[in-house]
């Protein structure tokens, strides 16, 4: 049914996992379409919790390489759609009706942090790495902006945008970007005890708890989300975006345009 992700239902628990562990379970635009699918699929069904994490040894690098190298030849209406699928996507998991449990068996990087992040709960290994490191290949990480200042504030928030620098999980738990440092070999144990919790509680009150915990904030994030989408769409157009990716692919330096655009 998927080729980017598994998902599994036990009893009242799903597991999606994403399973790209040769890419680093990178984000291709067909994964962003599936997660969309798979978590129309949790919704529908008799599951009252899910588990994300990752297959191998990476949670989710970020962009797929190859997704970004299609995207610098896109027209810009091709870019301010995919802007908004990806926005729709993470928009989705920060409103999700029913509790997810993030289980970060690894790097989470860029779009990856944000799915890690986004989740209710966000249960780490104490060797995962978080990052936003757009800035560092010319991009910019304008869709989970809106989503990480509410989280951590705007101050730390430009200190991990505007640096691109990696974190480890002890300062992760610190800024409020997970909940739980775990063990590599009791990290899905602990991510199903706390779902035994989630499930034991009132399905009706969980689900009115995220509503409230949601709603009051929607109006202000779908504006601020607009107004990501067209930066998203525009950056692509750069030529600091498109001497970014090559310079990562060439594995050199990247020299960067003196004009602010």
């Amino acid at each position: 049914m998927f080729e980017t992700l598994t998902l599994e239902f036990t009893g009242q628990l799903a597991t999606l996992t994403f399973n790209r562990p040769e890419k680093r379970n990178a984000i291709s635009q067909r994964m962003v379409s599936e997660i969309q699918s798979a978590l129309d699929m949790v919704e529908t069904s008799h599951a009252r919790v899910a588990i994300v994490t990752g297959a191998g040894k990476s949670f989710c690098a970020g962009m797929d390489l190859e997704t970004l190298s299609a995207i610098a030849t896109q027209s810009s209406a091709d870019n301010m759609e995919d802007s908004r699928r990806m926005a729709k996507m993470f928009r989705r998991v920060w409103s999700f009706s029913k509790p997810l449990i993030a289980a970060v068996n690894g790097a989470a990087l860029a779009g990856g942090c944000g799915l890690a992040t986004l989740c209710d709960f966000t249960l780490s290994v104490p060797e995962a790495k978080f990052g936003y490191t757009e800035v560092k290949i010319g991009f910019l990480p304008a869709i989970v902006s809106v989503f990480l200042t509410r989280q951590i504030g705007d101050k730390q928030a430009r200190n991990l945008l505007l640096t691109g620098r990696l974190v480890e999980a002890a300062e992760a738990l610190s800024l409020g970007l997970i909940t739980e440092i775990v063990p590599h070999e009791r990290l899905m144990q602990r991510a199903h005890e706390l779902a035994d919790v989630l499930i034991a509680a009132s399905p009706v009150s969980l689900t009115r708890a995220k509503r409230l915990l949601t709603s009051a904030a929607a109006a202000s994030v779908d504006e601020d989300l607009e107004r990501a989408i067209l930066e998203n769409a525009r950056i692509r157009c750069t030529a600091d975006f498109k001497e970014g990716l090559a310079s990562f692919l060439e594995k050199r330096k990247p020299v960067w345009s003196t004009d602010v655009e």
